[in-house]
């Protein structure tokens, strides 16, 4: 296992899709939600293990999910734990661990990646990331993971390729355009056409690579960063790292460095990835009876006449269903949402409704 592959988890996200079973103090990435016995952020962890030492995984967070991180993964020691005072987008976080990173091991090369997804194809997922890595270490290129689309999905943001191909072991396509959450015939048009891939959010450069872009194109971020270094991995870090987040403006890695880099590379992928952002993933991954119910756990649900439902309850909890088709049932904490899973985007509505009347009580 090469001792330069480092990998870098980001699980400070709320999940607000997934009310009232993902809520603030407790998200969707310390959630099992297909009742497998491991959370979305165990997963996510064990897979980076067959790809890196495990002292070389860092995961960062909002500072007050870092019990929970020790809580679900112990084998962690605090220094791979970075603790963000605030919520500052997606750019922030892959400059602090970037560098942070770098300071331990100028030669290293990083994948970045979300801690919610699924994987369906760990040993096709290991191999993507293991061939781009290794692109990476020996090219000075930015390289996303994109997955081959099989429908015109609206929920995904698309990447554009060109014909140009990296001369590497990996089939790296040149990056021609990114695209946000499209309409329907723009998905349609993009699926036709061959050359879109859906936007895993799955990164890999190599630290020199990724902070070089930073000087580049976000250079008041790199400067706040910049000035810490010797406090990184000492017993300054979490000063400079409180005041170094207030400095920074919210701004994803997308839209700051990916989409004006000029070596910015695709790998075609495709391992049964999700990204798990709504209760329609959960109900395409999950088992279902014979007229398509998924229901986790399904130990004390009773369901008549009903059929094509996403059901998710507490384990304790007798829950009997009659006369619902193609809904999404879901109760915790003694709060119930019923919701027909076409209607699913209004999720955020209601739990903006919540608080509004009850401010973040149940949020």
């Amino acid at each position: 296992m090469n001792k330069d592959f480092y990998a870098l988890i980001m699980a400070g996200g709320v999940g607000s899709r997934f009310w009232p079973v993902s809520r603030t103090e407790y998200p969707k990435q310390f959630i099992d939600f297909f009742g497998v016995g491991k959370t979305l952020i165990q997963s996510t962890y064990e897979r980076f293990l067959e790809i890196c030492p495990p002292e070389n995984i860092f995961i960062v967070t909002n500072e007050i999910y870092s019990d929970l991180i020790r809580e679900q993964i112990p084998q962690l020691s605090d220094n791979q734990i970075l603790a963000e005072p605030l919520m500052r987008n997606t750019a922030p976080c892959v400059v602090y661990g970037s560098m942070k990173i770098y300071e331990l091991n100028p030669n290293a090369t990083i994948v970045v990646a979300p801690s919610d997804h699924t994987i369906a194809d760990l040993g096709g997922f290991v191999k993507s990331i293991a061939q781009s890595l290794d692109a990476a270490s020996k090219n000075d290129c930015l390289i996303t993971l994109g997955i081959k689309p099989n429908r015109p999905d609206t929920g995904y943001g698309y990447i554009q390729h060109t014909d140009y191909v990296l001369n590497t072991d990996a089939d790296l396509h040149k990056v021609k355009t990114f695209t946000e959450k499209p309409n329907l015939e723009l998905a349609k048009s993009f699926l036709s056409s061959g050359d879109f891939l859906w936007n895993a959010g799955i990164f890999i450069w190599s630290a020199k690579s990724i902070l070089s872009a930073f000087e580049k194109y976000l250079p008041d971020m790199y400067e706040i960063f910049n000035l810490g270094r010797a406090d990184l991995n000492g017993v300054g870090e979490r000063a400079f790292i409180n005041n170094a987040y207030f400095q920074c403006t919210n701004i994803s890695i997308d839209f700051g460095i990916m989409e004006k880099a000029d070596n910015v590379y695709v790998l075609p992928s495709d391992f049964g990835w999700s990204d798990l952002g709504t209760w329609a993933s959960i109900y395409e991954m999950a088992d279902k009876d014979y007229v398509g119910n998924a229901v986790i756990p399904s130990e004390q649900v009773i369901m008549f006449d009903s059929s094509n439902c996403m059901v998710n309850v507490p384990k304790d909890k007798l829950v009997i269903l009659n006369g619902l088709h193609d809904y999404i049932v879901v109760e915790n904490n003694n709060m119930l949402m019923i919701c027909p899973r076409d209607e699913e985007q209004k999720v955020k509505e209601f739990v903006a409704e919540v608080k509004s009347r009850f401010g973040n009580k149940f949020i």
